[in-house]
């Protein structure tokens, strides 16, 4: 019997980026020498641990949980098309022909709710006239609302101005950002790569490129990393569709395939290795509300950056700028984005926590993972809270946070879109001369 030194295999590692080549090279070495099979199931084990996989998944806006946010959001833009101070915390539950909408508004304008579900409802793909509507809205707290207009700092200043930040955070939480070189859109591959599959889905359906397509949808894309943390290939895609009852399985197949799949990944396209699941469990012809109930706030990892950061916690659709949980996200996402733009770092996490009605953060963290190319992540946080102001005033104004611009967020994601003004990389070079 044949072992090969896990040295050996090392050395090896380094010279072949592809690790599937490898294995083919352990194999013939050892076949040659008569190793038993025992040999050749530990060396691929060995390799195998060398590897990483990361996953991201993504939903359509018919996805019942979705549904929900894009209605939360929609109801929040009514308001702020209205009164840009409107306080707005708005949850959504749909099921089986009913649709909820719960929460507290504080707005000199009242939305007409049934009719922007409606809406909503029929923009998705649904009926409306299949969902009866239920209201439950009363006015946010006076003891919360006192806490946001009068911030900790000037309560204890007396009530006085005198540059004390007056607005107070409105919840308490942590927020967390962050951002990568990997993409143009400095976002993880697999998280770009299943948004970019829930988009063409969507938009087969929406322009008649796949008839017999349905609303709900889901894709999980996950990618194999390399040694030295860039994505290598594509290793499983899944896609689940709904479908009318009459469409054929190989059919909608082949046209997955060629409409969906082929002009979503073409950043990372298949190998003949990668795994393609498409309606995995088989028939998908009952989904959205009718199959499944949805909430407000169910999909906080397909929101955000999927399973390469942690998430605070708080979801982010039906919420004003006032919440935290909403603003301070975006403040950290564009504070990480704007580090890795600047060249300080090639992946960058921004952590942000906050005390309800208190206008200054209680935390501010940047971890790099050792990826830093100036000096510490402490260093790094020390200009952060020099560049950016961080109180929810300062931040609703710098990211325009007032403006109606939140159903655009409901689905696909909240960040990597050249739209949303955390999405900018304005404050690079400001950062950069900070700690240089």
């Amino acid at each position: 019997m044949v072992v090969f030194r896990l040295k050996k295999v090392s050395e090896s590692t380094r010279k072949v980026q592809n690790v599937r080549q490898l294995i083919t090279q352990i194999r013939q070495k050892v076949f040659q020498k008569g190793a038993f099979p025992a040999v050749i199931i530990y060396l691929e084990r060995m390799v195998t641990i060398m590897k990483r996989f990361y996953t991201a998944e993504s939903v359509t806006e018919g996805h019942p949980d979705k549904l929900c946010d894009l209605i939360a959001d929609s109801v929040l833009d009514a308001c702020l098309s209205h009164d840009a101070l409107a306080r707005v915390a708005c949850e959504v539950m749909a099921a089986k022909g009913r649709i909820i909408v719960a929460g507290e508004i504080t707005s000199l304008y009242e939305p007409e709710i049934p009719k922007i579900v409606r809406r909503v409802l029929s923009v998705v793909g649904y009926d409306p006239s299949q969902f009866s509507i239920q209201c439950l809205i009363h006015k946010q707290s006076p003891d919360i609302a006192a806490g946001v207009d009068c911030s900790l700092e000037q309560r204890r200043n007396g009530g006085q101005e005198d540059s004390v930040p007056q607005l107070g955070a409105g919840d308490q939480g942590v927020m967390v950002g962050y951002a990568c070189n990997e993409t143009p859109e400095m976002l993880p591959l697999p998280v770009v790569l299943a948004h970019r599959l829930t988009i063409s889905l969507a938009l087969a359906r929406r322009y008649g490129l796949i008839h017999g397509l349905r609303p709900d949808g889901k894709a999980q894309v996950t990618v194999e990393y390399g040694e030295d943390g860039k994505p290598l290939r594509l290793d499983t895609v899944v896609v689940s569709a709904q479908h009318s009852p009459e469409k054929p399985a190989d059919e909608l197949f082949w046209e997955l395939t060629d409409k969906v799949l082929a002009p979503a990944l073409q950043a990372l396209p298949p190998d003949e290795d990668t795994k393609i699941l498409l309606n995995p469990s088989g028939r998908f012809v009952l989904g959205g509300p009718e199959a499944d109930t949805g909430l407000t706030g169910r999909k906080l990892m397909v929101d955000s950056f999927g399973v390469f950061a942690p998430h605070g916690g708080g979801a982010f659709s039906g919420k004003d700028a006032t919440k935290v949980d909403r603003s301070g996200a975006y403040m950290a996402r564009y504070i990480a984005k704007n580090l890795v733009a600047a060249g300080l770092c090639e992946r960058c996490q921004v952590t942000l926590a906050y005390a309800i009605g208190a206008a200054q953060p209680v935390m501010v963290e940047v971890d790099t993972f050792k990826t830093g190319t100036v000096c510490a992540d402490d260093c790094l946080a020390d200009a952060v809270k020099l560049v950016f102001g961080l109180t929810p005033a300062e931040i609703i104004a710098k990211l325009d946070l007032l403006s109606p611009r939140y159903t655009g967020t409901a689905a696909y994601g909240h960040f990597g879109r050249p739209e949303f003004p955390w999405e900018r990389t304005d404050q690079a070079k400001i950062l950069r001369a900070a700690v240089i």
